[in-house]
C-alpha cells in the first residue's frame, strides 16, 4: 500500500493531505507552522498521521510541498544583500523601472526603494546587439573591480542581468565564471537562465526577486529534506511552482523565483480541482490564511494565468496564476491611528504568537478575536485539537480599543470585521473589472482557515451567486498540491513581423522549444511519463506598447501557417478590447510552451442521504450585524446529503468554522459541500 502526501505551510499552521493509493481515500491533518524551526512541523505532522492513522513514512511513494517563503520573504523585505552587475551605461535599470507609481490616484503614494540601491550597482564594460550579437567581449578587469565593490559593500549575492542577454547569454555566462572563480562565496543568478525574455527591467526585476530570496530558500529547502530523511521518506519531495505545477528540489533552489507563488498556487489548484469535480463552472477560490486572503479566477476548470503578478512591492515576469492578493487575514492585527480611526492589518500575529484566543503569547486582538469576540467561534477545537480557542482572552485584549472608540467591545469587533472585508471588497472588485466577470454569476470556493469563517460577509457585499465550503476547507491547499500536474515553462523570444519571412523559422523555434521541455521532463521525473504540450505566442500590433498571449495550435507552427496565427490574435484581440483590424501588420514578440505530464487524482467520496433531520449540538448567543441574535451551532460531521439550515447558523468542524449570517441559507449537496446563498434566491 503506498501514499501521497502534499504539504502546505502557512504562516500558521501546517497543513497534510494524504491520499491512499489503494482506496483513493484522503486523510487530512493540521499542525502548527514552526518559522522558527524549518522542517520540524514535517516530522510533527508525519509523526501524527503514523500515530493516528498507521501511515507509515517508508510507503510514502510521493511528497509534494507548497510554501510562502518566498513571497513572505519578499514582503517583509527579509532578504539578502544584493550587488547587480548591469551593462554599462545601463545601470539605473532597477530604479527607473517602468517610471509609475503603485497607486495613480494617490496624491501620496510613492514609488517602493528597489531592492537592490543603486550604490550597489556596478558597471560591466560589455555589449551584446539586439540581434544577439557580441559586439564587445567581457572586460575582466571591470568585473573583478565589481566583484571587490561588492565585497566592500557586504553583498552576500549577485545578479547579473546584461543587455539583450536573452538574445545571447554568452556574456552574462562569462561574467558568471569571473565570478565563481573569484569569488565562489556569492551566490550568482543571470538573468538570462531565470527568464530569458525582452525588456531589461522585466528580466532584471524577476532575476533579482530569486537572488534576494534564494539562500533562505535553499536553507528551508535543505532542512525539509533533512526532516523527511529523518522520518524515513524515501522519494525526493517536489514543490509546488508559481504556475501551478510542481518541480523537483534541485530547480527549486536554483530557480527560486518560479516557487515564489508557491503556497497561493496551491491553493487555487486545490479548488480547480474541486470545482471541476462537482460540476461547478465559475468559480472564484477564496483562500483566507493568517496573513492574507487570496482570490483566483477559474472557469470550466482552468485557471486564469498571469505574467507580471506583483510580489509585495515589485512584479515578477514568470508564468503565474493570476491572484489578487489582500493583507487581511484571520491573524490580521487590529490598531488605531493617530486620527483616532480603527484599522486592520496589513501587519499579522502570524503563527506565534497568533490571535490572543488562541492562547500562545498574542496580546493585539486580531481578526480571529473579533469573530471570537462576537460568539461566532470559539465553540470547538481549531486545528485538528492544536488550538483552543479562548473566547473570554479575545474579549479582553478587544476591551482597550473599545474603551478607547467609546464602544462595546461586540461593536468593535464588528467593525473590525466590516473593515477587513471592505478591503477584500476593492481587490476582488478590481480582479472581476480586469477580467469583466460579473459576480452574480459566480460562486466564492471559501477554504484556508478563515475563509469559511470569512466568505459570506464578503460574498453578500460582492452579490455572488453563493458560497461552497468544501469537507475539508482548512487543507485544500495540501490537496491542491497533490493534485498538481508537473509543469514547466519554456520561452523564446523572436521580436519579429509574423510575415513569410518568419515562416521557417518559427517551425525551427518550435521545435527547439519542443526539444527542451522533452529534455527537462526527461532529466527531472523519467522517460516513460504521458505529457501535453500546450504553445501560445504574446503578440501585438505593430506599435502598440503591449502584446497579449494566444493559444497555437501545433500544426500552425509545424506548417509555419502564418496566416492562422494572425487570424487567432485578431479573435483573441475582438474578445479583449472589442476591435480588431486584419489588415494592420503584426509581430510575435514570445513563443511560449508549456509541457505537463499529470499526476493520480482522488476520488471524492458521495455523501450519504440525509435519513432525519438536522442535529443541533447546542444552541449560542452571537453578535452579527449590528445585534444579538440565538444562534445554532452545528458539528459538520453529522451533516449529511440533503440537509438543509438556515442562518443565522455556526458550523464546526475540525479544520475551520463556517459562519453564516441571517438572510442566508445552507443546503448539502451529494459530495458534501455546503451550498450557501441568499435566502431569497428560492
Amino acid at each position: 500500500m503506498g501514499y501521497r502526501v502534499g504539504v502546505d505551510i502557512g504562516g500558521s499552521f501546517t497543513d497534510f493531505a494524504v491520499l491512499n493509493e489503494q482506496t483513493h481515500q484522503i486523510h487530512t491533518l493540521k499542525v502548527l507552522s514552526r518559522p522558527d524551526q524549518p522542517g520540524s512541523e514535517i516530522l510533527t505532522g508525519l509523526s501524527q498521521l503514523q500515530q493516528r492513522d498507521g501511515i507509515e513514512p517508508q510507503h510514502i511513494d510521493y511528497f509534494t510541498h507548497g510554501t510562502t517563503v518566498g513571497i513572505n520573504a519578499v514582503i517583509q523585505r527579509r532578504g539578502v544583500r544584493l550587488a547587480l552587475f548591469a551593462t554599462e551605461g545601463f545601470c539605473d535599470v532597477l530604479e527607473l523601472a517602468r517610471l509609475k507609481i503603485p497607486h495613480i490616484h494617490d496624491l501620496f503614494s510613492r514609488r517602493p526603494a528597489p531592492l537592490i540601491t543603486r550604490d550597489r550597482v556596478f558597471a560591466i564594460k560589455e555589449r551584446t546587439d539586439r540581434h544577439g550579437t557580441v559586439l564587445q567581449p567581457v572586460d575582466r578587469q571591470s568585473v573583478l573591480d565589481a566583484i571587490d565593490q561588492a565585497r566592500a559593500a557586504g553583498c552576500q549575492g549577485i545578479v547579473v542581468s546584461l543587455l539583450h542577454s536573452y538574445r545571447n547569454r554568452h556574456n552574462e555566462a562569462a561574467v558568471k565564471a569571473i565570478i565563481d572563480e573569484v569569488a565562489p562565496e556569492l551566490l550568482t543568478s543571470c538573468s538570462a537562465d531565470i527568464w530569458p525574455i525582452i525588456r531589461e527591467y522585466e528580466r532584471t526585476i524577476t532575476a533579482t526577486i530569486n537572488a534576494y530570496v534564494q539562500p533562505m530558500v535553499i536553507h528551508y529547502l535543505e532542512s525539509f529534506e533533512q526532516a523527511l530523511h529523518t522520518m524515513g521518506v524515501k522519494p525526493p519531495p517536489r514543490i509546488t511552482k508559481s504556475n501551478g505545477g510542481v518541480m523537483g528540489v534541485e530547480q527549486a533552489k536554483s530557480e527560486c523565483v518560479q516557487m515564489v507563488l508557491s503556497g497561493t498556487a496551491s491553493g487555487v489548484i486545490g479548488a480547480s480541482f474541486l470545482a471541476s469535480a462537482c460540476g461547478f463552472d465559475k468559480i472564484l477560490s477564496l483562500d483566507i490564511g493568517g496573513t492574507s486572503a487570496d482570490v483566483a479566477v477559474i472557469v470550466d476548470g482552468q485557471v486564469a494565468q498571469g505574467n507580471g503578478e506583483i510580489i509585495g512591492d515589485f512584479p515578477i515576469y514568470i508564468p503565474s496564476v493570476a491572484v489578487t492578493s489582500v493583507g487581511q487575514g484571520g491573524g490580521s492585527l487590529a490598531w488605531i491611528d493617530n486620527q483616532g480611526v480603527l484599522q486592520m492589518g496589513p501587519d499579522s500575529a502570524g503563527s506565534l504568537p497568533g490571535p490572543v484566543c488562541f492562547q500562545r503569547g498574542g496580546t493585539q486582538p486580531t481578526a480571529t478575536d473579533a469573530f471570537a469576540a462576537c460568539g461566532m467561534i470559539g465553540h470547538g477545537d481549531l486545528g485538528y485539537n492544536a488550538v483552543k480557542v479562548d473566547v473570554a482572552a479575545a474579549r479582553a485584549a478587544w476591551q482597550p480599543l473599545a474603551d478607547q472608540l467609546g464602544i462595546t467591545v461586540e461593536e468593535a469587533a464588528e467593525t473590525a470585521i466590516e473593515l477587513a472585508i471592505s478591503s477584500m471588497y476593492g481587490d476582488t472588485s478590481g480582479l472581476l473589472s480586469r477580467f469583466g466577470l460579473d459576480p452574480r454569476e459566480f460562486w466564492f470556493l471559501a477554504f484556508g482557515g478563515a475563509g469559511p469563517m470569512m466568505g459570506c460577509f464578503l460574498a453578500r457585499e460582492l452579490n455572488m451567486k453563493g458560497v461552497i465550503v468544501p469537507p475539508t476547507p482548512g487543507v485544500l491547499s495540501a490537496l491542491g498540491g497533490l493534485v498538481a500536474d508537473i509543469r514547466n515553462d519554456f520561452i523564446r523570444t523572436l521580436y519579429s513581423d509574423l510575415d513569410a519571412t518568419l515562416a521557417d523559422a518559427l517551425a525551427t523555434e518550435a521545435e527547439g522549444l519542443s526539444q527542451r521541455a522533452r529534455g527537462w521532463l526527461c532529466e527531472q521525473h523519467g522517460t516513460d511519463m504521458p505529457f501535453t504540450l500546450h504553445y501560445s505566442a504574446d503578440i501585438r500590433y505593430r506599435g502598440q506598447s503591449f502584446e497579449i498571449e494566444v493559444a497555437l495550435q501545433p500544426e500552425w507552427l509545424a506548417q509555419a501557417n502564418v496566416a492562422a496565427l494572425h487570424e487567432a490574435f485578431d479573435r483573441q484581440h475582438q474578445l479583449l478590447f472589442g476591435h480588431c483590424d486584419a489588415n494592420a501588420p503584426v509581430q510575435i514578440i514570445n513563443l511560449r510552451l508549456v509541457i505537463a505530464s499529470p499526476t493520480p487524482k482522488p476520488t471524492l467520496n458521495i455523501l450519504p442521504d440525509a435519513t432525519g433531520p438536522v442535529a443541533v449540538a447546542k444552541r449560542v448567543s452571537a453578535w452579527i450585524d449590528g445585534a444579538s441574535h440565538q444562534v445554532d451551532v452545528v458539528v459538520r460531521a453529522s451533516l449529511r446529503a440533503g440537509h438543509h439550515l438556515n442562518g443565522p447558523v455556526i458550523i464546526a468542524q475540525d479544520d475551520c468554522t463556517t459562519c453564516v449570517p441571517p438572510q442566508m441559507q445552507v443546503d448539502v449537496d451529494t459530495f458534501g459541500n455546503l451550498l450557501i446563498t441568499p435566502a431569497e434566491a428560492n
